[in-house]
C-alpha cells in the first residue's frame, strides 16, 4: 500500500499527473510486499525544464530521484527508473547478504547503510552555446550555484567544461585532447 503525497511548486499538480503517478508507483510497490510505502513526490517548473523529485520510504530504507525534462510525464519516468534500479540493487545486496551470513561470519558492523552508491539519481541538462574561455568564467561566476559549465570553445570549436576549484577563487578547465 503506497501512501502519496504530492508537493507542486510554480506547476499544478493535476488529478491526471496524481494519477499517472499511482500508475507509476506501482512498479516499486511489488518490490514491498505488504510493507506500507511512504512516497513523496515533489513536482516543480524551472526556465523551460518540468522537475519531478521522488522519495520513497519502506523497509526502514530511503531511495531518492531527481530528474529534470521539457515533459513532466517523461521526468516521472525517468525517477520511476531510477527507483526501480536503486531498490532492486538493494533488495538483490540484502538477500546475498543474508545468503552469506551465517552464525560463524556474522560481523558486527556500528552504521547501517542505507544509501545506494554508484547511482545515477539526477540528470541536468546543459544548453551548450559556444564562448571564449573568458566568457564562460564570467557566466560561471554569475551562476553562484553551479560548479561547472559546459560550453564550447569559439576559438577551437571544441566541447570544454570550466569547473570552480575548491578555493572558490580560481578555475579549471576540461579541454578534449583531439
Amino acid at each position: 500500500m503506497i501512501n502519496l503525497t504530492i508537493t507542486d511548486k510554480e506547476l499544478k499538480a493535476t488529478e491526471a499527473i496524481k494519477n499517472y503517478i499511482e500508475e507509476k508507483l506501482t512498479r516499486v510497490e511489488k518490490y514491498f510486499g505488504e510493507e506500507e510505502v511512504l512516497a513523496n513526490v515533489k513536482i516543480k517548473a524551472e526556465k523551460n525544464y518540468q522537475i519531478a523529485e521522488m522519495y520513497i520510504s519502506a523497509a526502514g530504507s530511503t531511495f531518492k530521484a531527481v530528474t529534470e525534462d521539457k515533459d513532466l510525464y517523461a521526468s516521472i519516468d525517468k525517477d520511476i527508473d531510477i527507483l526501480e534500479g536503486q531498490i532492486r540493487k538493494a533488495k538483490t545486496k540484502k538477500e546475498k547478504m543474508q545468503k552469506d551470513n551465517s552464525i560463524k561470519q556474522i560481523t558486527i558492523s556500528g552504521e547501517e547503510e542505507n544509501a545506494i552508491d554508484d547511482e545515477v539519481v539526477k540528470t541536468l541538462h546543459y544548453e551548450i552555446k559556444p564562448m571564449s574561455i573568458e566568457d564562460a568564467k564570467i557566466v560561471l561566476k554569475e551562476k553562484q550555484s553551479n560548479l561547472f559549465l559546459p560550453f564550447v570553445d569559439s576559438s577551437t570549436g571544441k566541447v570544454c567544461v570550466i569547473y570552480k576549484l575548491n578555493d572558490g577563487k580560481n578555475f579549471g578547465v576540461v579541454e578534449p585532447e583531439a
